[in-house]
Formats: C-alpha cells, sequence, structure tokens
C-alpha cells in the first residue's frame, strides 16, 4: 500500500510547497512595484508578462517533455524560477521586470503541466477523484497561505524574494526523489475556439471574462490594498482569505450546479460577485475589517466561477473534444488574463486605488449580464448529474485528462461535467 501512494503523496507535497511559494511571489512583485512608485498602468503591464509566458508554456512545455523527459523539465523550470525571482530586487526596471514574470510564467505554469500529468498517471481509476479533490483543496489552501508570508521581516528588500527561491527549490525534492515511471501526455482531437463558440457563446465569452477578472485580482489585489492605505498585515490577509474561502464554497456550488441550469448558477454568481465588489468601495473608506470579509466573500462567489463555465461548455462539447478544447480555452483564459492587470491599471490610475473595484464590478457585472441574455435565447439543455470538479488558478489543461480518466471508467456517463483550468492566473 505504502509503495503505491508513495508517488501521489510526494506530488500532492511537491505541488503543496510549489503553490506556497507561487502565492507569494505574485503579490509580492505588485507590493514591490508599488513601493518603487511605478505608476499602477505600469505594474500592470508588468504583472501581465506572467500570463504571456503562460500561453507558451501550454504548447512548449509538452515539447520539451517529449524531448528530454518529465524530470528533466521539472527539474529544469524548477531552477529558472529560483534564479529569477532574485534578478527583481537586483535591477529596477519595469522591463527588466516585465521580462522576469514572462519567464516566471512559462516555467511555474510548466511545472504545473508537468506535475498534474505525472498525478494523473499515478492515480488509479479508483482512488482519481479523491486525489484530484484533495489536490485543489491543498493548491488553493497553500496560494492562501503564501499571501501570509507577505509578513517575513524584510529591512533589506531581499528576505521575501529568497523565500520564494527556496520554497520553489524545495518543491523539487519531493518529485525528484520519486520512484514512478514518467507519464505520457496524450494528444487530443483538434478543436477551434471557433468551434468552442459554436457549441456555447457563453462559455467562451465567460472564459475570457474570467481571465480578465482573475488575473487582475490576483495580480494587482496587494496593489489596491497599499494603494488604500492599508499595512502589510491587512494586505496579507485580504489576498490570503479569497482562496481560502473557495474551499468552504466549491462544493456546495458545484452539487447546486449538478441540481439546476449551470447558467442561472452563472449569472448569479456573478452578479453577486459585482454587488460585492460595489459594497466593497464604501467598506474600504470605513473599516478594515468589513473590506477583507467583503473581499473573501468576493473569492468565494468569484473564484469557483471558472469551473462552473467550463462544466457548462463540456456539457456542450463531445468526448472527443474535452481535451482537445482544453488548450484553445487556456488561450482564451490567457488572453483575458494578459489584458486584465493592464486595463485595471488604467482603471487605479484614471480613478485611484478604488478603481480596482471598479474594474471588477465592471466585468463581473457584464459576465452576469452576457449569461443572463444567453439564458433567454438558448433552452437548457439536458445533462446527467455529476459532481463539478472545482479547477483553481494553479492549475493546467492536463488535468482535463485526469477527469476524463476518471470518468471513463463509467460506461456512458456524459464526462462533459468538469473540465481544467489555465495554468495560474497570476
Amino acid at each position: 500500500m505504502w509503495d503505491n501512494t508513495r508517488p501521489i503523496w510526494a506530488l500532492l507535497l511537491g505541488a503543496t510547497i510549489l503553490a506556497l511559494g507561487h502565492g507569494l511571489n505574485g503579490s509580492l512583485v505588485g507590493i514591490r512595484a508599488a513601493a518603487e512608485n511605478f505608476d499602477t498602468a505600469t505594474t500592470g503591464f508588468i504583472m501581465s508578462g506572467y500570463s504571456l509566458g503562460l500561453i507558451l508554456s501550454a504548447y512548449l512545455t509538452p515539447r520539451l517533455v517529449a524531448y528530454v523527459g518529465h524530470i528533466r523539465v521539472f527539474a529544469a523550470y524548477a531552477a529558472i524560477v529560483s534564479m529569477s525571482v532574485l534578478f527583481i530586487p537586483l535591477w529596477v526596471n519595469p522591463l527588466f521586470w516585465f521580462g522576469i514574470r514572462f519567464i516566471t510564467g512559462v516555467c511555474t505554469s510548466g511545472l504545473y503541466i508537468v506535475a498534474e500529468s505525472w498525478l494523473n498517471d499515478a492515480a488509479s481509476n479508483k482512488n482519481r477523484g479523491k486525489i484530484l479533490s484533495v489536490y485543489m483543496t491543498l493548491t488553493f489552501g497553500a496560494m492562501g497561505m503564501g499571501q501570509l508570508l507577505l509578513n517575513i521581516h524584510d529591512e533589506s528588500g531581499f528576505a521575501r524574494f529568497i523565500a520564494v527561491s527556496a520554497l520553489v527549490s524545495l518543491a523539487l525534492v519531493p518529485i525528484s526523489l520519486m520512484r514512478s515511471e514518467p507519464p505520457n501526455i496524450e494528444s487530443a482531437k483538434g478543436v477551434s475556439v471557433v468551434d468552442i463558440y459554436r457549441a456555447s457563446p457563453l462559455a467562451t465569452i465567460a472564459v475570457f471574462a474570467n481571465g480578465l477578472g482573475q488575473s487582475a485580482f490576483f495580480n494587482m489585489g496587494a496593489v489596491f490594498g497599499i494603494g488604500i492605505g492599508l499595512s502589510l498585515p491587512y494586505v496579507s490577509l485580504l489576498m490570503a482569505l479569497p482562496p481560502l474561502a473557495v474551499i468552504l464554497s466549491q462544493y456546495p456550488l458545484g452539487a447546486l450546479s449538478d441540481r439546476f441550469d449551470r447558467r442561472a448558477m452563472l449569472t448569479g454568481l456573478a452578479f453577486i460577485a459585482a454587488g460585492l465588489c460595489a459594497l466593497a468601495i464604501p467598506a474600504a473608506a470605513l473599516s478594515n475589517f468589513a473590506l477583507i470579509g467583503i473581499v473573501a466573500a468576493f473569492g468565494a462567489m468569484a473564484l469557483p466561477i471558472y469551473s462552473l463555465v467550463l462544466a457548462y461548455a463540456n456539457d456542450h462539447l463531445s468526448k472527443d473534444q474535452m481535451l482537445g478544447a482544453s488548450s484553445k480555452v487556456i488561450l482564451l483564459y490567457g488572453i483575458g488574463a494578459i489584458l486584465g492587470p493592464v486595463l485595471v491599471g488604467g482603471f487605479m490610475r484614471q480613478f485611484g486605488a478604488i478603481g480596482f473595484m471598479i474594474y471588477l464590478m465592471l466585468v463581473y457585472g457584464g459576465m452576469g449580464a452576457f449569461a443572463l441574455f444567453r439564458t433567454m435565447r438558448r433552452p437548457l439543455v439536458p445533462k446527467e448529474a455529476g459532481p463539478v470538479v472545482q479547477v483553481s488558478p494553479v492549475t493546467t489543461g492536463v488535468t482535463a485528462q485526469a477527469i476524463a480518466d476518471d470518468a471513463s471508467k463509467n460506461e456512458g456517463r456524459d464526462i462533459g461535467e468538469a473540465s481544467a483550468s489555465p495554468a495560474l492566473a497570476r
């Protein structure tokens, strides 16, 4: 029993450590940019480099793995991330920082592609669903806890970056020492963005909008906190609680989505998220605790939307289209994720720090309005009820194969009830 489960626990431990360092890294760069007096538009440009790297990695990493193998790619990517984050405090230059974020996006996304494909291979049909649930919970939890590492005492300006470097390097240890045969990343039937749009216009627009919203939140949320005068401990709570709150909301929302029209769920969650952003505007001037509580509630409602959108999209896709569609979903999300930090930075330059909430309110309000419009235009498509697998901002398209494998053990079961998210929203 120990020999059979050891690879899985080694992978889970490595991925958790990686998410811990990654959670710290995204907010840390934004805070450092604010400390260097970069305006919000410049900071948004810097942060968008990560999402550009995300898109490239989705196509580059599988090819590298096929050429040199999983463990070599993982080791190389971990070394590059560990090294590159240490360069940020050495040279304060927006273009240089953009380049570092781009490199970090390619490599960190690649680390998750490797880890998740290996996790899928190490799991069995008997435990794959449970393993995925544990993986998602650990990922969300580690991302949230990573924000709390912002409170590390750092007079030199290097200590927090060293912590990120150390965590990424440490994530390599359990995976590199694991005894397991390298898995294969399987090819899939080609699916175009046009095919996805024809199958579900709502899913196409909502995936793009999620990129706009999630990337803006995770990349510029700490900048917003600093901009409204929050101290660093409050900023760390502001960014830590939303991903932690998703751990509580993901299963109830997924269960409701399986029982009721997914479009109604999407519409309601999007409008609630927009309403919470509107409430956060006066709360920012009244009470730090009220603001943090509202933002945590926003995370609990807004972050699970991506999973519901993918489940709705897959309700309209055939089995052989599901995995092939994941790369195009990453592309759609990635384009939105590139634009999100840039656009919210412009809003914050125009309206001050509170422009952050105005932007999110418009994105999620627009998403809800479009979902409501599509609900009135298209009849409900029947679906077989099944579990929606919650996906996080730090999972990749490889997870689609894991979900497909888990579903295929039941003949006739509709596997189009869950899919995977893009590699990393921040």
